[in-house]
């Protein structure tokens, strides 16, 4: 035997299982269970969203038969700190949770450039990847030196460079770059940071930016010199054993020169050698043997 019953839905139970499913720069994903399974009818919820920041409410009305119910949270700020609140809408227990968005990225290609007795920090316009940032918010820079393992706050700008003075010879430096924080520090970008440590041998950092070339050139222009010296002596040389050539083929031609024939007579291989030396004398003539004269 089994008995079926039914029980009586309280609308005075908080909604369950209040979680966030997604968080980005500007919304917010959350999902909750109906205070109790199948709900029969039609439920309304009041989701209330605190800014922590700022001190600002917002609600909104959610209406749904679903036992399980999923919400976009829209219009939130980037780096912002929210209390998420969601009961019926007769104001019965309540469910809570607290959610931040996703800050704003770090500036892209944060480079240093040494000058004489400063430096400038330049990095690209956060505009160019983040629609939510407006240049007029502007940028905070911050500086860490190990040494004295302090930090320091250097001040903000507009602009998309900002310069540093004063800093100490053999000292590490840490400058870091973000979107300028609002409302005491509470919503700040990520920042980029980048390590200085040029005047860790002790030397200013200009002399040695500045220094590196000079060491470059004098080992270069030396390599160089003796290069161009080098083969201005293999073309002297040349040209010496080509007038020695020709010095001697033409002391060479002068001996062999036959002024009846107007030219320089010179003979093959052929006809020097051995051959020559067997070859019978021939010293004359004999009576009994005729001469044929053609």
């Amino acid at each position: 035997d089994y008995v079926v019953v039914k029980m009586i839905p309280d609308n005075r139970l908080p909604p369950r299982h209040l979680h966030s499913v997604r968080t980005g720069k500007t919304f917010a994903v959350v999902k909750w269970e109906s205070p109790y399974d199948s709900p029969d009818q039609d439920m309304l919820y009041a989701v209330a969203v605190k800014d922590l920041v700022r001190k600002t409410d917002k609600i909104y009305k959610v209406k749904s038969r679903n036992s399980t119910v999923e919400y976009t949270i829209k219009k939130l700020e980037p780096g912002g700190k929210y209390h998420v609140i969601v009961q019926l809408g007769n104001m019965s227990k309540e469910s809570s949770m607290k959610i931040n968005t996703v800050p704003l990225s770090a500036p892209d290609a944060l480079k240093i450039i040494t000058e004489n007795d400063h430096i400038l920090l330049f990095w690209k316009s956060l505009a160019l990847k983040e629609s939510n940032f407006n240049e007029s918010r502007g940028y905070e820079i911050h500086m860490f030196d190990s040494l004295m393992n302090i930090t320091a706050y250097l001040g903000n700008t507009t602009e998309n460079f900002f310069k540093v003075s004063n800093l100490k010879i053999g000292h590490n430096y840490s400058f870091t770059v973000q979107a300028r924080c609002l409302f005491g520090g509470q919503m700040c970008g990520e920042p980029a940071t980048l390590l200085y440590d040029e005047l860790g041998t002790g030397e200013d950092s200009s002399a040695t930016k500045s220094g590196r070339p000079t060491d470059v050139a004098a080992v270069v222009v030396p390599v160089l010199f003796v290069l161009l010296v080098t083969l201005g002596i293999g073309f002297v040389v040349l040209y010496m054993r080509h007038r020695r050539l020709q010095s001697s083929f033409t002391a060479f031609a002068n001996s062999h020169y036959s002024s009846r024939l107007g030219s320089a007579i010179f003979s093959s291989g052929d006809d020097l050698g051995d051959e020559d030396d067997e070859a019978p004398m021939i010293t004359g003539f004999s009576d009994d043997v005729p001469m044929v004269i053609a």
